[in-house]
Parts: C-alpha cells; structure tokens; sequence
C-alpha cells in the first residue's frame, strides 16, 4: 500500500519535548516564520530539514513528524 504525507505534527512534538519554534528555528538556523510555515502545513520540509529535525527532536525516525494516509488508487 502507498502513502501520502498528511498533517505536520510538529506543533505537537515540539510541546512534548518542551521546545518553541524560535528555539528549533534557532538550531537549524532558519527563521521562526519558516518552521510556523511547516507547523501550519503552508510548507512542507526538505527531506534534509525533516532529518535534522528528527534528530533534534530525539524521535526514532522523520516518519513521526507527519501523519502518513493511505494514498487513493
């Protein structure tokens, strides 16, 4: 079965971790309004950025950042 990307979830991780977006922004040297653009679903990450997150984040894998739906024939 193939999926999509669906919703951002990274509003969520970052309150689980107890992390603002200015300070995500800061470690990936980007702006706040960048990662607002991700958290809102405007954007959507770089495969890169999505790794990078992960990794500062302290999640198991970048598939965690995203809800993942089925994908319609």
């Amino acid at each position: 079965m193939a999926y999509r990307i669906g919703k951002c979830l990274l509003s969520e991780r970052l309150r689980q971790v107890g992390i603002s977006q200015a300070q995500l922004a800061e470690q990936l040297k980007v702006t706040r309004q960048q990662v607002n653009k991700w958290t809102t679903n405007r954007q959507k990450m770089s495969l890169e950025t999505a790794k990078n997150v992960a990794i500062i984040l302290d999640l198991n894998s970048i598939d965690e950042l995203y809800e993942w739906v089925p994908a319609r024939d």
